[in-house]
């Protein structure tokens, strides 16, 4: 399956005094484009399956930073699906500008049932939901 690759520039409010992109601002970027990944499937983050409200919460993330991001600059935000378990998926993230890689990164997330008065509770991730995921490919 192909890159899905989500576009997006720099904000202010995401930079430093010297007008660098905070640390944490990249954590924000590879979930914006994991959102927009999902939503071209026609799938959320959190979404109704059968009647359940699911989501799919993060169980680790990482990000690994080899040069920085500025204030206007417009970076390419590329998410590749990984592994995809018997409930979690394994995206990996490029960050780039132009054809500088400015940082990679991995997030996963585990497809649970949401209850208010619950904790989230994992779940097998349903058959046509791993075929949008992996493009219809078996592992």
């Amino acid at each position: 399956m192909a890159d899905f690759i989500f576009t997006r520039k720099v904000q202010f409010a995401e930079t430093d005094m010297g007008g660098i992109v905070h640390f944490s601002s990249f954590f924000r970027y590879m979930e914006e484009a994991e959102h927009n990944f999902l939503q071209s499937l026609g799938l959320s983050v959190v979404m109704n399956l059968d009647g359940k409200k699911v989501g799919m919460p993060r169980v680790s993330a990482k990000c690994d930073f080899i040069h920085p991001a500025r204030f206007q600059d417009v970076l390419q935000i590329s998410v590749r699906v990984g592994r995809v378990g018997s409930s979690s998926v394994s995206y990996a993230f490029g960050i780039k500008k132009e054809d500088t890689l400015l940082a990679s990164g991995e997030i996963i997330a585990v497809l649970c049932e949401l209850n208010d008065n619950l904790p989230p509770k994992s779940m097998v991730i349903p058959r046509q939901m791993r075929d949008l995921l992996t493009g219809g490919v078996q592992e």
